[in-house]
């Protein structure tokens, strides 16, 4: 199997971004900012080649302009397989992103940090939020 990680939301999350931000730069410069010295490592890491190395998450998220905490998510579960990552976060917690810590502040603030209970009606109304 040439590039067995192809199919990895990793991957394919790496492509996508790459690709919306291949205006402002080039996979050499996101390799220089993610600290590899081989600029064909982007190449790996998009076609599925290669794992994203989980010590290179932080810089390779700025270098990509993505929240680190999404991206290591991916990464984890492209590393250690589903399982272990399912294992990991549920002892851990998932990460969550500034956009959603933003969320959970928002929500606190709106509800004089009371801890609310998720009902049926606030589900509804946040889905609303996304047309869901």
């Amino acid at each position: 199997m040439k590039n067995p990680h192809a199919d990895t939301p990793a991957a394919i999350f790496l492509r996508r971004q790459i690709e919306l931000i291949s205006h402002r730069k080039t996979q050499k410069e996101i390799a220089h900012q993610a600290g590899f010295v081989n600029a064909n490592m982007i190449s790996l890491l998009k076609n599925g080649a290669s794992k994203i190395p989980l010590d290179r998450v932080p810089d390779l998220a700025r270098a990509i302009e993505v929240d680190p905490a999404y991206l290591m998510r991916i990464a984890l579960e492209q590393s250690i397989g589903t399982m272990a990552s399912v294992a990991i976060l549920e002892v851990f917690g998932t990460p969550t992103t500034v956009n959603e810590r933003a969320w959970l502040d928002e929500i606190r603030e709106a509800s004089g940090d009371t801890d609310p209970r998720l009902t049926a009606q606030s589900r509804t109304a946040l889905r609303a939020v996304f047309g869901r």
